[in-house]
């Protein structure tokens, strides 16, 4: 799986997404993060094509949403999935939310899937550890993948310690913060220090802390630019400075309170 994607939440389906995902590709990116709540997974797959990529060399990510978890209902989804973006299978598919009392069904389905060879790699998203470790309790397969709000103000460090512990790959979602963070006085001094931007040295941060990052933008500047993260490195003071900058604080919701089923 790549270390860096484009991330496409809240991109308008259509011309804007179908943009977005051939530009991003046609400048070196190869994943693509989506959910069906996204409602642009046809958007999505339209954009590849027009990329002009081969398949096998681009990492998919699709979700299944809570209205549609259980196993039957996952199954569904996940063909409602494929036939919308347009592929006979994805990369990686997610649980997008722990539904309580559906998602263990959610994760069987997950499983067969795998087995059956239809999607590559399995996980979830927004599993907090206490979710981890029940689903583990009854899971054939580990979760390979969480993928969770991560950011210089939430650093989630007892969540990404045990995921390195269980091996379960830590992924970042909403990696700048919706752009809360581009005031902050220590990032941009830190960008000064490289003539970088601030969203480069927190993209950069994520992947010295070995953590996968899927900015979204629908802007090609930006999308370059977001990408032009390999030529630099942080110091471990560096590191340790924004490290420091967390507040345990969210953007989005705390999954324990998260109650749309």
């Amino acid at each position: 799986m790549p270390w860096f994607g484009l991330g496409v939440y809240k991109v308008e389906d259509g011309d804007t997404v179908i943009n977005a995902v051939r530009t991003a590709i046609q400048n070196g990116y190869r994943s693509i993060d989506t959910a069906s709540f996204y409602d642009n997974e046809k958007g999505v797959g339209e954009g590849i094509r027009q990329a002009g990529v081969p398949r096998e060399e681009l990492f998919l990510t699709s979700k299944v949403w809570n209205t549609q978890q259980g196993y039957e209902e996952t199954l569904q989804a996940f063909s409602e999935s494929l036939e919308k973006i347009g592929t006979d299978y994805l990369d990686l598919y997610l649980i997008h939310w722990p539904v309580k009392g559906k998602y263990k069904d959610t994760w069987r389905a997950l499983e067969k899937l795998y087995k059956d060879k239809q999607v590559r790699a399995i996980g979830v998203s927004n599993f907090h550890i206490h979710h981890l470790q029940d689903l583990m309790k009854d899971a054939e397969i580990k979760p390979m993948i969480n993928q969770v709000e991560y950011h210089p103000h939430l650093t989630q460090v007892e969540l990404k310690a045990f995921c390195e512990k269980e091996n379960i790959q830590l992924e970042a979602w909403s990696p700048l913060k919706r752009g809360r963070l581009f005031d902050n006085e220590i990032l941009a001094e830190i960008a000064n220090k490289y003539g970088k931007s601030i969203a480069q040295v927190i993209l950069r941060w994520d992947l010295q802390n070995k953590v996968i990052t899927i900015p979204k933008s629908v802007h090609e500047n930006r999308i370059i630019e977001n990408a032009d993260i390999f030529d630099f490195a942080l110091t471990d003071a560096d590191m340790a400075a924004i490290n420091a900058l967390n507040r345990n604080d969210r953007s989005g919701t705390n999954p324990d309170s998260y109650d749309e089923a």
